[in-house]
């Protein structure tokens, strides 16, 4: 897999800009190195092939949401403040590399059926960490019943729409989006709970 030296993050980065504009598929190894002013011979003393590029694309993400559930999910915290941190590090993860999140969420289908895989695992295990806080926000009675199931892809589906339209340099930051999407998520939650009486 490609390894992340200076000139092969520079490789990584001119790929997952172009990935984004064109798509994986379309996007050749003579593409990349036009991009880099190189050979596409000199191209191939860096990477072996073009899926190494996604590969490590993909798995690098990967990692960076496992690690941010994880210290979301160790923290004593009720459910309501761990799906807001959640959140808040799913934006974050997203906006401070966009063109690798769009391949994050676009591209993972192209990966070889073994790495496909362990992609996939990964991402369960994530979205199992999801499940975990609003099943646990159910238990404490801040969250209505609902299918815990369908809660978490429609929260996860909701933050990753923001690749699509979010810009770096647009009038929204990272944080105050963030804010918004767990305001609206919370909401949706917590609507037709019942209200408590003393």
């Amino acid at each position: 897999m490609l390894q992340t030296t200076e000139r092969k993050r520079e490789i990584l980065s001119t790929s997952q800009r172009l990935f984004k504009e064109k798509g994986y598929a379309s996007t050749s190894v003579r593409d990349i190195a036009k991009a880099l002013n190189i050979e596409p011979a000199s191209l191939y003393s860096h990477i072996k092939t073009k899926e190494d590029i996604l590969k490590i694309s993909c798995f690098e993400m990967a990692d960076k949401f496992a690690l941010a559930i994880k210290e979301v999910n160790d923290i004593y915290f009720n459910a309501e403040e761990r799906l807001k941190m959640a959140i808040e590090m799913h934006v974050q993860i997203l906006t401070s590399n966009l063109d690798a999140a769009v391949v994050f969420i676009r591209d993972w289908r192209n990966l070889s059926p073994e790495a496909r895989s362990e992609f996939v695992e990964k991402r369960n295990a994530y979205e199992e960490g999801i499940r975990q806080i609003i099943r646990e926000g159910i238990d404490e009675g801040n969250f209505q019943e609902t299918d815990i199931k369908i809660a978490a892809l429609a929260i996860l589906s909701s933050v990753n729409w923001i690749v699509e339209w979010y810009k770096v340099d647009g009038d929204l930051d990272a944080k105050s989006l963030a804010e918004k999407l767990c305001s609206f998520i919370l909401t949706g939650l917590k609507a037709g709970k019942p209200t408590q009486h003393f």
